[in-house]
């Protein structure tokens, strides 16, 4: 398969096996940034949590005020030597056969290396110093670690841009604490999942509860902000600037319901505590982080591929130590607008299912990501696709066009 534009997108790159395959390697374990956990949850020393990136395990540890990461895999025969989501070790110990390494990664013990009574034991030319764990490169960036397998690759503020690094900033003026994690799983390819954090465009059509209660218009003044690389983005709105309230009643967008209510209003109040008026902001990380604000509700969206049609999305809400009463009641009340059951986006699961099963009966065809024009440059308008090409324009930098 070939993706000769970034306009048009075979629907092959949602189902084909083999790119699946190349993604895997030359994609999540390339030189990209991962999301990992909150510097929160590693506060003491010889503190520990496990996570993944792609379904690779992965734990994160505290040495003594150093961070490190390591695939979460024994040298031996592969087992996982963390289990539990945290805890604190001294060293990692497998449960299998009892091999044990620092946490530097170096292994420092392997059980009856030399065999019991002259017999058995590893062979002669076994050296210890030749095995150690798959370490990854971390960076700790405004509370939040990341990861990645490229240990050349640029700093995190580097390889997200200015704008980018700033909108992260935004959302994370101190170090954030875990309010609670759901998670859901979604049967489509991961991409179509990611692009759908990058349609600025979909939001206030697909999502009925954005429009009746005006959380979120295109009518409303906002805008997108693409990186140079192209596969990371912002899409901003703010709520109370509206330039004209009767465009979505005139293109019949279900927005028209002017007798619909809640018993419990909470949901739908907007504190201004960055001081910006902006009420939503959507940020992709490329390739598989998404950072939200929505009203008062944040959260980071860790995305997991579980093979070429099924994606694990694992939200992670946080607030501040800092925060108000009134500040984490609206974060927690405002948990309701989304995850996998929320107001707003529950939608988003059930299209992207709908896109994976047309995609197997689709050979030769392509979706079209023409709305804004061929560009994936940033916009005042979020009535464009752009943010998507720009994603597209990336991946191809990392896989080629060619990528069957």
């Amino acid at each position: 398969m070939r993706i000769q534009s970034t306009a048009e997108i075979p629907y092959e790159a949602y189902v084909s096996q083999a790119i699946y395959d190349r993604e895997m390697e030359a994609l999540f374990q390339g030189p990209v940034w991962h999301f990992l956990g909150f510097e929160s949850a590693l506060l003491g020393d010889q503190n520990y949590l496990t996570t993944e990136i792609a379904g690779l395990p992965i734990v994160v540890v505290n040495d003594h005020g150093v961070i490190r990461a390591f695939v979460n895999r024994c040298v031996h025969r592969g087992s996982l030597l963390c289990i539990a989501k945290t805890g604190q070790i001294s060293e990692f110990s497998c449960v299998y056969h009892g091999w044990t390494y620092d946490l530097e990664g170096r292994l420092t013990g392997v059980a009856f290396e030399r065999g019991i009574q002259g017999q058995g034991g590893m062979p002669p030319d076994f050296n210890k110093s030749d095995h150690q764990l798959r370490s990854l490169k971390v960076e700790n960036y405004c509370g939040i670690l990341f990861g990645s397998f490229d240990h050349e690759i640029s700093d995190f503020e580097t390889y997200a841009g200015p704008d980018i690094a700033a909108g992260i900033r935004r959302v994370l003026p101190y170090p954030p604490i875990l309010l609670g994690r759901t998670s859901q799983l979604i049967h489509s390819n991961w991409k179509i999942y990611v692009e759908n954090n990058h349609d600025s465009y979909h939001a206030s059509i697909l999502h009925s509860f954005f429009t009746t209660f005006k959380l979120n218009r295109l009518t409303q003044s906002g805008g997108i902000v693409i990186n140079d690389a192209g596969g990371s983005h912002i899409s901003f709105s703010k709520r109370k600037q509206e330039v004209d309230d009767t465009t979505y009643n005139a293109e019949q967008l279900r927005s028209n319901k002017e007798d619909f209510g809640l018993k419990d209003p909470r949901a739908l109040r907007f504190i201004d505590e960055f001081n910006d008026q902006i009420s939503l902001q959507i940020l992709t990380l490329f390739p598989l982080t998404v950072f939200h604000q929505i009203s008062n509700s944040l959260c980071v969206r860790q995305v997991i591929p579980r093979g070429v049609d099924k994606v694990e999305v694992v939200w992670w809400y946080y607030g501040f130590e800092n925060d108000s009463a009134e500040i984490r009641d609206a974060r927690l009340m405002q948990i309701n607008l989304v995850g996998p059951a929320g107001y707003v986006s529950m939608e988003d699961g059930a299209v992207g299912e709908f896109v994976q099963r047309n995609s197997s009966y689709a050979e030769g065809a392509a979706g079209m990501i023409k709305m804004g024009g061929y560009d994936h440059v940033s916009s005042p308008s979020r009535v464009t696709e752009a943010a998507i090409r720009g994603f597209w324009k990336q991946y191809r930098d990392h896989l080629g066009e060619d990528i069957a």
